[in-house]
């Protein structure tokens, strides 16, 4: 038994942050801003970036239809090859990359993931864009976005801006991956604090 538990009580999972209704929220403002900035839905490509990132490109692109009533093109784009810790990390099975028929030659491309941190996963993103054609523009969102960055890359839609200590971790739960839509931070300081609300 972990020191300070106590009998009965599981140990605490982390805060909640954002529920399935905060999720779909952030969703459907993203969605309204992208198709704000774009004037519409033409050219509109939205990529995932496996794993999160897929499904939420497919929501946002299923609210912008339901808004437009045309269909938006969603695809994937896997990073596992160009990420420069390819190295340091253990081996990894490689996702699909699968781009829409339409191709991304000429398109606004926006790049969806679940959590914006030190920005090296996006920058693999844009050296792997490289390899599949060249868009117009690329753009990025993300469900959350939690600081720290380590390159100049910044998101152009964000679902939530959360401030994190670097001993914390966040994590994005999807029904289609968990079985529930949630964002929780753990770690030393959301930890302490869950503690302290269990205690009083």
């Amino acid at each position: 038994m972990a020191p300070g538990s106590r009998p009965g009580v599981a140990a605490p999972l982390g805060r909640t942050v954002l529920d399935e209704h905060d999720i779909s929220r952030a969703l459907t403002r993203i969605a309204h801003e992208i198709l704000e900035r774009n004037k519409g839905a033409d050219d509109l490509v939205l990529l995932g970036i496996p794993t999160r990132g897929v499904p939420l490109a497919q929501r946002i692109a299923a609210k912008m239809t339901s808004v437009e009533r045309a269909d938006v093109p969603v695809g994937s784009l896997d990073v596992t090859m160009y990420r420069d810790d390819l190295r340091m990390r253990p081996a990894r099975t490689l996702l699909p990359t699968e781009i829409p028929a339409g191709g991304i030659d000429g398109k606004v491309v926006v790049l969806v993931d679940d959590v914006l941190f030190s920005g090296r996963t996006i920058r693999a993103a844009l050296d792997a864009m490289t390899d599949v054609g060249r868009p117009r523009a690329v753009r990025l969102a993300v469900l959350v976005d939690r600081g720290h960055r380590e390159l100049p890359i910044r998101a152009d839609f964000v679902g939530k801006n959360l401030p994190t200590s670097l001993v914390e971790s966040v994590k994005v739960r999807l029904s289609e991956f968990d079985g529930e839509d949630a964002v929780t931070i753990s770690g030393l300081a959301a930890d302490g604090a869950m503690a302290e609300e269990v205690a009083r």
